[in-house]
């Protein structure tokens, strides 16, 4: 348990750290995820409204386009995007002013 906690604070310090230099991030704590139509991808924060896409991603290359979400300016926590399936990796695009301010690779589960 204690363990636990210990990393929580971790992570907690350092997504603080990210945000304050960067001012926009993707923040996963599940970064494989289950094969279905919703990707859970927690807290997101951005320094002015904007979107996260998820997209195919295979062989270093981001694909189309699988869904979308509209987030805030600020920290919008438990953010989930509803997708079409897929049958590789993913990745998030986080999109601020229609550029392209942070991204996280997906890995999505072989067990489904």
């Amino acid at each position: 348990m204690f363990k636990s906690i210990t990393l929580a604070a971790v992570v907690m310090a350092a997504s603080a750290s990210i945000a304050s230099a960067n001012g926009s991030y993707l923040s996963t704590f599940a970064p494989s995820q289950e094969r279905n139509t919703e990707v859970e991808l927690g807290l997101v924060v951005a320094e002015a409204n904007g979107t996260v896409e998820i997209r195919d991603y295979r062989n270093g290359q981001i694909g189309k386009l699988l869904g979308t979400e509209a987030v805030t300016a600020g920290g919008n926590p438990h953010v989930d995007v509803e997708i079409t399936p897929s049958f590789g990796d993913a990745v998030a695009v986080l999109t601020v002013g229609g550029n392209i301010v942070d991204t996280q690779v997906l890995n999505f589960s072989q067990h489904n």
